[in-house]
């Protein structure tokens, strides 16, 4: 069973950094695709930043230049490294992971629990 666990979140103000790590377990790490989204209420569930299994990265245009996704293979791991934060990044923060081998189109279906991220202006 593949299962993921976020941490890293927390309060911070406008301006700061956080990194949210995202351990993955039950999978074959290497071959899966990694995403961050994101979450407020009363709003859909955002892409936020995803790295492919060959690394390849994409991001929201509203995050682009700030945060940076990265993966680590040999720890299982996702991080995103936010910088610059603002107010409108608040929100909570799930990593998804899919097969990087099935066609593009799948949908994410594993997901984190979440963790909380509060920037204060």
């Amino acid at each position: 069973q593949v299962q993921l666990v976020e941490s890293g979140g927390g309060l911070v103000q406008t301006g700061d950094s956080l990194r949210l790590s995202c351990a993955v377990s039950g999978a074959t790490f290497s071959v899966y695709d990694l995403a961050w989204f994101r979450q407020t209420p009363g709003k859909e569930r955002e892409a936020v930043a995803a790295v492919g299994l060959r690394n390849r990265t994409t991001y929201a245009g509203s995050v682009k230049g700030r945060f940076t996704i990265s993966r680590d293979n040999a720890k299982n791991t996702v991080y995103l490294q936010m910088n610059s934060l603002k107010p409108e990044d608040t929100a909570v923060y799930y990593c998804a992971a899919r097969s990087g081998l099935a066609p593009s189109s799948t949908i994410y279906g594993y997901w984190g629990q979440g963790t909380q991220v509060t920037v204060s202006s």
